[in-house]
């Protein structure tokens, strides 16, 4: 799958910086953008090639909200393999959730140490797929993920990225596990990252909602870490998924966003259980 790269510079106040850049991608991931790293003038912005149009990105930040702030960008297409390569030379520091659990780089000098850390350790090789447990989102995710009594359940894992969420729940005894991804690299670094734990993952699928209408069986949990243009369209058909009295856990995106979410979810008879944001970025806990 290729790649592209949209360089945006924020020319704006250094007190303003980060309230742009959080806001810059909010709008921009409507044009399709999947993911952002912060810059020392703004942000870079990751999005699939055949789906990138400047006219379309240009639309999405002509009226943005703060006035003084100056924007402009440039966007180049991104070599699959020294990206990857640039993954692999990183390495994350550990992502500790309470006490209970420890993800780490795979890569760390420090693994060996950090493998018998704490009851659930678990070893990333983070590769092009989003999720090593730093971000905000799946670190909430997780942290909810260590509190379900998951003997006997079934788990889908929508947007798997490198599979974290999947280890993670099979860590704490899901009977099944489900993950899909529309990302080959997600799909490849998710059987990589399932063996690395030696864990089994069930089923991993490549490709987007869809691919739900070839799965057997429904869910009593699912969890879906994905921007909020992909949940609102994607929720109808995922809770077609989810077991009577199942749960689904939601993330991907601002405090602001909760309100159309929540619509939506009332809308599928679903009802909100619990909600968490940290920097404004949140959780939503659902229940059937």
């Amino acid at each position: 799958m290729d790649y592209s790269v949209t360089h945006f510079k924020i020319e704006v106040s250094e007190e303003l910086m980060q309230v742009c850049r959080e806001l810059l991608a909010d709008s921009v991931c409507e044009a399709g953008y999947e993911s952002f790293v912060d810059t020392d003038d703004g942000i870079d912005g990751y999005i699939q090639t055949q789906y990138y149009s400047e006219e379309h990105t240009l639309a999405h930040i002509l009226d943005f909200p703060i006035e003084t702030a100056a924007i402009s960008f440039h966007t180049e297409e991104v070599e699959s393999q020294n990206w990857n390569e640039t993954y692999e030379k990183e390495v994350f520091d550990p992502i500790r959730v309470g006490s209970e659990c420890v993800i780490y780089d795979a890569a760390s000098p420090e693994a060996e140490t950090l493998a018998t850390e704490a009851p659930i350790s678990i070893a990333i090789d983070q590769k092009m797929a989003f999720g090593n447990g730093a971000h905000e989102t799946t670190k909430m995710i997780v942290g909810k993920l260590l509190q379900f009594d998951f003997a006997g359940k079934r788990v889908l894992d929508c947007g798997c990225g490198t599979g974290i969420l999947s280890i993670v729940a099979k860590c704490c005894g899901a009977e099944h596990v489900t993950a899909y991804d529309i990302d080959e690299w997600s799909v490849d670094n998710t059987h990589h990252n399932a063996a690395l734990n030696n864990v089994t993952i069930d089923e991993i699928l490549l490709g987007d909602v869809s691919v739900l209408s070839h799965v057997d069986g429904v869910f009593d949990v699912i969890v879906a870490n994905i921007n909020r243009n992909i949940l609102l369209a994607d929720l109808p058909a995922i809770v077609e998924t989810l077991n009577m009295g199942g749960t689904v856990i939601l993330s991907g995106f601002y405090e602001e966003d909760v309100p159309m979410l929540l619509e939506k979810a009332d809308e599928l008879g679903l009802h909100e259980v619990e909600r968490c944001v940290t920097n404004d970025w949140t959780m939503l806990v659902l229940g059937r």
